[in-house]
């Protein structure tokens, strides 16, 4: 699930003696988990402050608790702490943050979801765009609607045949068809008028 390596370990524990609280741990989380804005969090977390689901995990001097909506999402997650002549960075890298991990047989909303943010998404940020899924419709449509450069854009009929579509319905064969719900009448920050 969550490494957190002996460096971070030494690093997390000399703040929390710090800290004027006995058996206080540390609390990991993911805000805004599922979205572009995700950011993954470290909080100290003193014995009132525990969310009876967390998940609680011993290491050699403290207690980590992961909150139990975030843990898709810290699936994979790394902590790790590096020493340098300025002192030393903290750093956390949680691959799943803004996705989590899914599989054959995660529900199919998911699955959309994980292959236009992994797949989709960066290509369409090159033109300052994205797409998002809006709802899946009767007879497994995926309706989509597009933002940034591919709203109002003139060629946005062919990204979402010959790009979004093709892409969804090779990585998730049982989606029959992508629809746009997007109002490109708003040609603001369109790519091309």
């Amino acid at each position: 699930m969550v490494t957190v390596t002996e460096s971070a370990q030494d690093y997390l524990k000399a703040l929390i003696d710090k800290q004027d609280a006995g058996d206080m741990g540390v609390r990991m989380f993911v805000a805004q988990p599922g979205t572009k804005t995700a950011e993954t969090c470290l909080a100290y977390c003193k014995p009132d402050e525990i969310v009876a689901d967390d998940k609680k995990i011993e290491l050699k001097s403290f207690i980590l608790y992961l909150e139990q909506k975030s843990l898709p999402f810290l699936e994979e997650a790394l902590v790790d702490y590096a020493s340098d002549k300025m002192g030393g960075q903290l750093t956390i890298k949680a691959p799943n943050a803004k996705v989590p991990k899914v599989s054959d047989d995660s529900p199919l909303d998911e699955r959309i979801n994980y292959v236009l943010i992994t797949e989709v998404n960066p290509g369409l940020a090159s033109h300052g765009g994205d797409v998002s899924l809006v709802e899946v419709i009767e007879d497994n449509i995926a309706v989509l609607r597009f933002g940034g450069g591919c709203q109002g854009c003139s060629a946005v009929s062919i990204t979402l045949k010959e790009g979004v579509e093709k892409t969804l319905i090779e990585r998730i064969p049982e989606l029959t068809a992508v629809k746009d719900a997007t109002d490109h009448t708003v040609t603001d920050n369109a790519y091309f008028n």
